[in-house]
Order: C-alpha cells, then structure tokens, then sequence
C-alpha cells in the first residue's frame, strides 16, 4: 500500500488485446490530467495518441510498439514529460479494467497471486478480454511493484442478480461443473449511470428504479432497483442481449446446432459468425449507426431493416425490466450510440407512452456532453441521456480501496 498520504492520483488502463487505453485522474477533484490510446500494438503501425490536459496539447507518435509491455513505458514516458510520471509521488494507485471477474470478485479487489490466478482461470469464459487484461496488470507491475494495483470488474455490479436471473434453466451440476451462469459486462458503466441518474432526478440512488441502456458497438441493458442490478442482458458472454455493431444477441440456440448438422459450419466458424459477422454488420453491412442513418434517409431498405429489427430489441428489453422492477423512476440512455444518437433514442420510446415514456422531440435533438432530461415536464417515467465515465468509476473504486486499506 502506499504509504504517502498525500498521493491522490489514479492512473486507470484499460488494456485489449492490441491496445491500451489510459487516463490520469486526480481524486481531489475527479479531474483528468492526461489520457490516451496506444493502438494496434505488435504491428509495424503502432501508433500512440496523448492528450496532457492542463496545456491541451496532443502528442502523436507512430511505429512499431512491440508489446504491452513497450507500449506502457511509451505511455511512461509521454506521463514525464508532462510532469506526471509514474514515478511520481502523487501516484496513489494503477486501477485496471477487468472484463470478467467471475462470482469470485464482487468488488474491486487489490491484486496479488491469488487474484491472478482466479483472472487467469476465467480466460475461458472470457478469452478475448481476459488475457490482455492480465497482460496490462503485469506489465504495471514490473513498472510499479511497490504500487498497489486494483482490479475493477465489468461483472461485479452484476453480482446483486437474484438466483432467478442468474441462472440458465440447464442441470446444475452441469452448470456449476463448468460455470454456467449470467454474468453480465459493462458494469462499470451501469453502476456509473445509474447513480448518475438518480442524481439528476434528485434522488438517493437507493431509492430510485433505472433501466439503462448501454448502446455502443457493444451493447446491454439492465435493471437497477434501489442501486443494485438486478438483471441485465449480457450473460455467460457479451454475445447475449441486444442486437450490437457486429454481434447478434438473442438468438435460438438451436440456431447453432442447425449451422453446424446442416449448414456445416465448424463451432469456430459459428463463433466468428455470431460475434463479428451478425448484428446491424451481418444486416446490412455497416455498424456506424451514423452510416446506416445515412443510407436510411435515401432509402436503403436493407438499412432501414437492421435499424428497425435492432430498435425492436432494445424495446423488447424496456418491456421486460419495467416488468422486473414494476416500478420505473427513469430510462437511461448512455455510450456512443445512446448519447449521440438521437433518432434511435426517438424510436426506442416510441409508442411507449402507455408506461409513462415519452421524448420531447426539441430537448432529444439537443447535442450536450451533460447529463439531462429529454422527456417532457408531464412524463410518468423520466428518458434521460447520461454520458458514462468508466475510467471516472474506476478511479473512484481504485481510490476508495486504497484508502480504505489505508
């Protein structure tokens, strides 16, 4: 632990397989300091972009970057020059993103051997993400090893689901024998937005009801009573639940036996088919919502298809959790395609006025990077639009840790 009471500064990394995001925060005041992105790591086109917050100056470096380990000294160096090196004494903590943590973390956890161990066992569950995850861990380590390193799960705000929306209806021993449950991802950016949500309506989160709507590339839902989910999309993997940029969601699992009997699709070919080859990309060839609007407004039916079959799902999803929680203080919209696009925000809402949802069509088409309102004074249920901050909730679990071990 560290032993400087003065250190208040959390440097969060988010490391994928060929990247490695980053940004330097400031717990005094939840500022940023520094952030950025190292790209395409192991390939002659690395390329590394860093922002120092105080000056506003942007920095761009391209050329290889051998690996993470490369890449986080880069990262270290472009921190120096700004005077916000890692070795710096008002480095408190490196918070990490962890994308599966299993029934094992339900909360942010210090790392040490044991919690390696446990992460690396759910590489299974979990082999695009959690490889690359411990790879940013260790390599922080070797920087840092007298530093504490947190692990902040996108499972863990997961974790409150009842046993009723956790479990599959198969054998349990089977289940449990191989870890068969629903686990849920994005969790980060649940807990954030719907504490941010509750707080826009001037409400204790523990008294408010909040479905939210992560819709990016990658996209979920999920059903937040009183501050605790209590069910969600995503489940043994990212691949269930909405329909996504390339992902298919819901699906009929039986679609998978016919694929392989009849279609003869080896189980690898299946999976690239379902998580990079279906969603709006599998409909219609394109997953920038932007695009597919575009194509929309000049006609293209196969567009306006994948937008009305992907605006069904999401829907579908309200339906069922105001069912869940049979109470709804607020639907919340959030990440790249719920904070920027307002025509799917228009669609999803759309008839839903016998619940109490509506969208004011002047305060949806305002463009803000601030949390706030889009349903009209007299609506039942709240529409919000609440920018998440998963690095902010990282560094505030990462923070809150070190001090309290402290």
């Amino acid at each position: 632990m560290t032993e400087n009471p003065a250190a208040s500064r959390v440097l969060v990394l988010n490391s994928g397989s060929s990247s490695l995001k980053y940004q330097l925060l400031d717990m005094r005041d939840a500022s940023r300091l520094a952030a950025g992105l190292v790209e395409r790591i192991g390939e002659q086109t690395s390329r590394l972009k860093h922002t120092c917050v105080a000056t506003d100056a942007t920095r761009e470096h391209g050329g290889p970057i051998a690996d993470h380990d490369a890449a986080l000294k880069a990262v270290a160096e472009e921190l120096g020059r700004d005077g916000l090196g890692l070795d710096s004494p008002e480095l408190a903590a490196i918070g990490h993103r962890v994308v599966h943590g299993g029934m094992f973390f339900t909360e942010p956890t210090v790392v040490d051997d044991e919690v390696l161990t446990e992460i690396e066992r759910l590489i299974p569950v979990a082999p695009l993400h959690n490889p690359a995850n411990l790879t940013g861990i260790r390599t922080a380590q070797a920087l840092r090893p007298d530093l504490p390193q947190v692990a902040v799960f996108d499972t863990a705000f997961h974790t409150t689901m009842p046993e009723s929306a956790a479990r599959y209806a198969i054998d349990p021993r089977i289940a449990d024998r191989h870890r068969i449950r629903r686990y849920g991802f994005h969790g980060t950016s649940h807990a954030y937005v719907s504490r941010e949500t509750a707080r826009l309506l001037g409400k204790d989160p523990a008294e408010a009801n909040v479905i939210v709507l992560h819709l990016g590339n990658g996209a979920s839902a999920s059903a937040v009573r009183g501050g605790r989910c209590v069910d969600t999309s995503m489940g043994l993997t990212p691949l269930e639940g909405l329909v996504m940029g390339t992902r298919s969601g819901d699906l009929d699992p039986a679609v998978i036996f016919h694929l392989a009997r009849v279609g003869g699709m080896s189980m690898d070919e299946i999976d690239t088919l379902l998580n990079k080859r279906s969603g709006l990309f599998g409909l219609c060839g394109d997953n920038d919502m932007r695009e597919i609007r575009r194509r929309i407004d000049e006609g293209d039916e196969g567009a306006a298809l994948a937008f009305d079959i992907y605006i069904h799902r999401i829907r579908k999803y309200i339906g069922a959790y105001y069912a869940v929680l049979g109470q709804v203080d607020a639907v919340a919209f959030t990440a790249g395609v719920g904070e920027n696009a307002a025509p799917v925000r228009q669609a999803a809402i759309a008839g839903l006025e016998g619940l109490g949802l509506a969208v004011d069509p002047e305060l949806n088409a305002v463009r803000s990077g601030e949390a706030r309102l889009i349903s009209p004074a007299s609506a039942r249920v709240a529409v919000a639009v609440v920018p998440t901050d998963e690095e902010l909730e990282i560094a505030t679990q990462t923070y809150a840790l070190v001090g309290k071990n402290n």
